[in-house]
C-alpha cells in the first residue's frame, strides 16, 4: 500500500523591490495595503487554528485591519514578540558617517552589506557631526578631514604600484586586478576619518527594528538620533502594527552616563599600560574537556554528568581521535558543529579604527568597545613604512590629534554650561579597546 505523502513546502513571500511594489500597486488601482504584517498575523494563528498556514494568510490578507488588530494584541498585550521577527525589511542607508555604522552594527541579528573601503576609492564625501557644528570649529573640522583625504588618495597613488611589484606573481593574472588594487585601499584607508561618508544595505526583521529605533533614539550622537527618525518615517506606515515602543527609554538614555560616573572614581586611578594589542585575559578551564563531553552528550544518549566524566578519564589518545572524527570531512565553507561553542575564552584587544571594522562583522562574538582613544596610539600599516611615508603619515595623525583635542575640550567647556544652555544629548565619541 501507498502512503499519501503530505508534506508541502509552499513559498509564501519574499523580498521584492518597494519601488517596484508601490509601481505596481498604482498601474494596478490595488487599494489594499501591501504589508508583511498579514504574513506575522498569519503565523502567529498557527499554534492556536486547525486551519492549514496557507488559508490563515488568505485570510490575513483579506481582512488587513483585523490582522493588525491581532498583531497589536498577541506582540503587545501578550508578549509574543517572536511574531515580529516574521516582518521583513529591507533598507537603504545612504550618506552616513563611518561612526554611525559602528553603532548600527552593533545589532548582532540583522543582516548588513557595507560599501568596502578596500574595493572602492572613497571620494572626498564626509559627515560633519551637529556637535562640530555646535562649538564653532566647522572650518577646522573640514580643513583636517581634507587633508586627511588629499593624503589618502596620495597613498593610494603610491601603494597600488608598490603592492603590484611585491605580488609580481600575482599581478600577471588579469583577474587578480581587483584583488590587488584592494591591497593598496586596505592600507590607504587608515589616513581617514569615521566621518567619512558611507553607505550599506541593511535587513532587519520588525522585532530588532523597534530595538535599533529605541537604542539609537538614545545615543548620544546627533546623527544617531537622526537616523532613528529617518528610519522610523521610513518603515512606520509599513507595519504599524509591529512597532510600538520606538521612543528611548530611561534605561537606555541613562545608563551609561550613570555608569560613567560610578566609575570616575576608579578610572582617577592611573593604570600602567601595557602595549600588548592581544592579550588573553580569561580561558575556560579543562576546554578539551568540555567540547569533548559537549559532543558525547550530543551523539550518544547519556546524561551530561557521564558524558563529562567520560570525558574526563578519555586518554590523550582518544581524545584526538575524537576530534579527528570532527573535523576530517570538513570544508572551507563548513561551520564547526555547535558543540564546539562551548569553550569561551575573552581577549583583551587594542586596535585601530580600520581593524576594528573587520572584528564587528562577526556579530556573533560578545564585543565590549571602549570609545576611541588617541593615547592608545596609531597604527601604521607595514605597506606605508615601505614607501617611506611614515613621517608625512605621523605628521597627519599629530594634526589630527591636536584639533580633535581642541574639539574635546570645547566640548568639556559647552558641558560645564548650566543644563538649560546646553543642546539635549550632547556627547563626542573619541585605537579601540574591545
Amino acid at each position: 500500500m501507498r502512503k499519501e505523502q503530505k508534506m508541502k513546502i509552499l513559498l509564501a513571500g519574499y523580498n521584492v523591490d518597494y519601488n517596484l511594489l508601490r509601481e505596481l500597486k498604482e498601474e494596478s488601482a490595488f487599494g489594499q495595503d501591501i504589508t508583511p504584517e498579514t504574513i506575522s498575523a498569519a503565523y502567529a494563528r498557527i499554534s492556536r487554528s486547525p486551519k492549514p498556514v496557507d488559508a490563515l494568510r488568505q485570510d490575513a490578507r483579506a481582512e488587513v485591519e483585523k490582522a493588525r488588530k491581532s498583531n497589536r494584541n498577541i506582540v503587545f498585550e501578550m508578549g509574543h514578540s517572536s511574531v515580529a521577527e516574521h516582518a521583513v525589511f529591507n533598507i537603504d542607508v545612504i550618506g552616513v558617517s563611518r561612526l554611525l555604522v559602528e553603532e548600527i552594527e552593533k545589532f548582532r541579528l540583522c543582516s548588513y552589506t557595507e560599501k568596502s573601503q578596500r574595493y572602492v576609492l572613497f571620494d572626498k564625501d564626509f559627515v560633519v557631526p551637529d556637535e562640530i557644528e555646535q562649538v564653532g570649529l566647522t572650518d577646522l573640522f573640514v580643513s583636517t578631514i581634507t587633508m586627511q583625504n588629499d593624503f589618502y588618495h596620495q597613498l593610494y597613488e603610491q601603494l597600488r604600484p608598490y603592492v603590484f611589484e611585491r605580488n609580481k606573481a600575482l599581478a600577471e593574472n588579469p583577474a587578480n586586478k581587483s584583488m590587488l588594487e584592494g591591497w593598496a585601499k586596505e592600507d590607504a584607508r587608515y589616513a581617514i576619518a569615521l566621518a567619512t561618508e558611507t553607505q550599506l544595505g541593511m535587513t532587519i526583521n520588525a522585532r530588532n527594528l523597534e530595538l535599533m529605533l529605541r537604542r539609537l533614539a538614545a545615543v548620544g550622537l546627533a546623527e544617531a538620533r537622526l537616523y532613528s527618525e529617518q528610519l522610523y518615517g521610513a518603515t512606520k506606515d509599513i507595519a504599524p502594527s509591529l512597532i510600538r515602543y520606538t521612543q528611548a527609554t530611561d534605561y537606555e538614555r541613562l545608563t551609561r552616563r550613570s555608569l560613567r560616573e560610578f566609575c570616575e572614581v576608579y578610572a582617577e586611578k592611573k593604570e600602567s599600560r601595557s602595549r600588548n594589542v592581544v592579550r588573553l585575559v580569561w580561558a575556560m578551564p579543562d576546554a578539551d574537556t568540555q567540547a569533548a563531553a559537549a559532543l558525547l552528550f550530543a551523539s550518544s544518549g547519556l546524561s551530561y554528568d557521564h558524558c563529562f566524566n567520560q570525558a574526563r578519564r578519555m586518554s590523550l589518545r582518544d581524545a584526538k581521535a575524537l576530534f579527528k572524527t570532527v573535523f576530517e570531512n570538513i570544508q572551507a565553507y563548513d561551520a564547526v558543529l555547535r558543540e564546539l561553542e562551548n569553550v569561551e575564552m575573552q581577549f583583551e584587544l587594542i586596535m585601530s579604527a580600520s581593524c576594528f571594522a573587520q572584528l564587528k562583522r562577526h556579530r556573533m562574538a560578545t564585543i565590549v568597545s571602549q570609545d576611541y582613544d588617541p593615547s592608545l596610539g596609531v597604527t601604521v600599516p607595514p605597506a606605508v613604512l615601505a614607501i617611506g611615508r611614515q613621517k608625512e603619515f605621523m605628521a597627519m595623525i599629530r594634526k589630527t590629534n591636536s584639533v580633535h583635542e581642541l574639539i574635546r575640550r570645547k566640548k568639556s567647556r559647552r558641558r560645564g554650561l548650566r543644563a538649560d544652555q546646553r543642546a539635549p544629548e550632547e556627547s563626542f565619541n573619541e585605537v579601540k579597546r574591545p
